[in-house]
């Protein structure tokens, strides 16, 4: 009996061994599930960080701008205004800048990290070496500033525009919709003005103009783009030796892109530097582009120095022109958008002083071009990737020679629609290139698989219904971002309006 007592004894005594043996995994795992809480409430917390970060901007701008101008007539109007302008170029610098940098990010020419760096730079050093648009640009050129009776409304105009277009721009990001900051700003100066003094206030010549360049500036993106895609396939991509014909016509590509940015930049980034017209910049660039070629020619033939007839060896030549061509795109933007953040507040400023020290003030102060500079960098850093991501990779697929062709095509339609005289948005060419060189890729797929043609040539004709299938543009996107640019403007109008009259309401 006593060894059936004995065996029944140690079961008793292993249960209180095994709790004490399982108590160590079940806290072990009790740890794993807390890391794997933590790290969701982080990612999850991420975007608030962000959020928190840019609301301290904005206070912080207030307070600075309020003590600098404490001798100044209207200091806490002025403080409130930086404020909107603070919230406005944060707003710019999450949506407009993806412009840019997305199609080199889409083409693994950079980083994430290394187009935010590059174009947080290139913006601020835009902004503050060759920003400073005339003041009149914004408060005169669109609404006559004799129609609103007193500088009282005039300033809560102005203070309505921006926080209307901010609220607007703001809602697009949201959306995933890359808009136009520059018809943002327009549409609210045009709804406070109206709101302000009536229809009568507004110069609907200029208007007109803004709404053809509505359709004018994606087509014509998009058909450079386009056009220039056509040219590189035609050119080195599908040629028996690809590498010889880089050699040839890449150092061309190379300079015809430093003579248009160097006219570009002549024309829209170094207005306050120097004033050009466009055969003084037309020439600056012929200039800059022959200079660029000479020297792309030994450089080319270097790096291409054993490198594989593949077009894979093609993205790495394209990869540091389109890096360059981005940075120089983001300092033109940081150059000329800025006023989009700041001009109405210039404005505001200038309206509160004197006659004498607002006769003056032909540009845009110095510490107003901060605000756009730092909050243009704010708002890149930690709203921007999400845009950047869309622009580059949502759309359609990019590589270095597409996005190349992108960047070139902001460019060149910039001059084109210079010298044509017409108004066009940066962003809705940059957009309009992108969707350019997609289309052009589906109907040039398209047109292989319905022949049989093409360097790798199908084994038959593919079905209609296959082609319909492979799609390379995302329809979604594409209709979402026509929607958003049809009513930039009537929205940020409609918001201008409403915030005018709840300015003058408070304050009135």
């Amino acid at each position: 009996m006593t060894e059936p007592s004995h065996r029944a004894a140690r079961p008793a005594s292993r249960p209180e061994s095994a709790k004490h043996s399982q108590d160590w995994p079940t806290l072990d795992k009790d740890l794993g599930r807390m890391s794997l809480i933590e790290s969701a409430a982080i990612y999850t917390s991420r975007p608030l960080i962000g959020v928190g970060i840019s609301l301290l901007f904005i206070a912080v701008v207030a307070a600075i701008v309020a003590f600098a101008t404490g001798g100044l007539q209207g200091t806490l109007t002025i403080a409130l205004a930086a404020a909107f302008a603070a919230y406005m170029a944060l707003n710019i610098g999450a949506n407009d800048v993806a412009n840019n940098m997305g199609p080199a990010v889409g083409a693994n020419a950079l980083s994430m990290a290394g187009a935010i760096a590059i174009a947080a730079v290139c913006e601020t050093a835009g902004a503050l070496l060759a920003g400073g648009e005339v003041v009149s640009t914004i408060s005169s050129g669109i609404i006559a500033q004799s129609e609103i009776t007193g500088s009282v409304h005039f300033v809560q105009a102005m203070m309505a525009a921006m926080l209307a277009a901010a609220i607007w721009i703001n809602t697009a990001t949201w959306m995933g919709a890359p808009v136009s900051t520059t018809h943002a700003v327009v549409g609210g100066v045009m709804g406070a003005g109206i709101a302000a003094a009536g229809f009568g206030t507004v110069n609907w010549a200029t208007m007109g103009t803004i709404a053809a360049s509505w359709v004018i500036s994606p087509i014509m993106g998009g058909v450079i783009a386009a056009a220039v895609l056509a040219f590189i396939k035609w050119k080195i991509m599908y040629v028996p030796d690809r590498i010889a014909a880089a050699r040839v016509w890449l150092p061309v590509l190379i300079g015809v892109m430093a003579g248009t940015f160097a006219c570009y930049l002549a024309l829209k980034g170094l207005r306050q530097v120097i004033h050009l017209d466009l055969r003084e910049a037309a020439l600056i660039g012929l200039g800059a582009g022959l200079l660029c070629w000479l020297a792309a020619v030994p450089l080319v033939r270097r790096q291409s120095r054993g490198m594989e007839n593949r077009n894979a060896s093609l993205k790495v030549l394209f990869r540091l022109p389109l890096v360059i061509s981005a940075a120089l795109l983001s300092f033109a933007h940081g150059a000329n958008d800025v006023a989009n953040a700041v001009g109405p507040l210039g404005a505001i400023v200038r309206a509160l002083q004197s006659e004498e020290t607002a006769a003056q003030m032909s540009v845009i102060p110095y510490w107003v071009l901060m605000i756009g500079a730092l909050g243009i960098s704010c708002g890149l850093v930690f709203f921007g990737p999400r845009m950047i991501r869309m622009v580059g990779s949502q759309i359609t697929k990019l590589n270095p020679m597409r996005a190349y062709c992108v960047a070139l095509s902001a460019a060149l339609t910039v001059i084109l629609a210079s010298w044509l005289g017409l108004p066009v948005s940066s962003t809705h060419i940059a957009v309009g290139g992108v969707f350019g060189v997609g289309f052009f890729r589906e109907w040039y797929v398209a047109r292989r698989a319905s022949t049989g043609a093409g360097p790798k040539r199908a084994a038959k004709p593919m079905p209609i219904e296959e082609r319909q299938r492979r799609k390379l543009v995302r329809r979604s996107h594409f209709m979402t971002i026509i929607a958003a640019w049809l009513v930039t403007v009537p929205a940020s109008a409609l918001l201008s309006a409403l915030c005018f009259l709840l300015i003058a309401a408070l304050f009135g």
